[in-house]
């Protein structure tokens, strides 16, 4: 992967978090990719990858910061908390696996 350009590595980044990523909803599994979410998500925590810093607090701090408008926008979830923690977990092995590829 170390000859892919940034923003095809971002994009496939982008793709994998919201293939395999998702916040639940009363137990409804909803894919990032399918929330629009996806990019958000591989755009801020890209840097963490090449930094050669990806550990779960500076994961959760980042997901703790973008916010998710809900109820047609009348509130806003921090979208750590609408992620169950496999899929934080599942977050932190992604972004291992492109840090160790890079």
């Amino acid at each position: 992967m170390a000859k892919i350009n940034t923003s095809e590595l971002l994009e496939n980044l982008a793709a994998e978090i919201g293939e395999n990523i998702y916040i639940d909803i009363s137990k409804w599994h909803l894919y990032l990719a399918d929330a629009k979410l996806h990019h958000v998500v591989a755009e801020k925590l890209y840097p963490l990858i090449t930094d050669n810093d990806v550990n779960e607090k500076k994961v959760i701090a980042i997901l703790e910061s973008i916010l998710v408008k809900i109820g047609g926008g009348r509130r806003e979830l921090s979208l750590v908390d609408l992620l169950p923690v496999q899929c934080q977990v599942n977050l932190v092995d992604i972004l291992e696996k492109y840090q160790r590829e890079i």
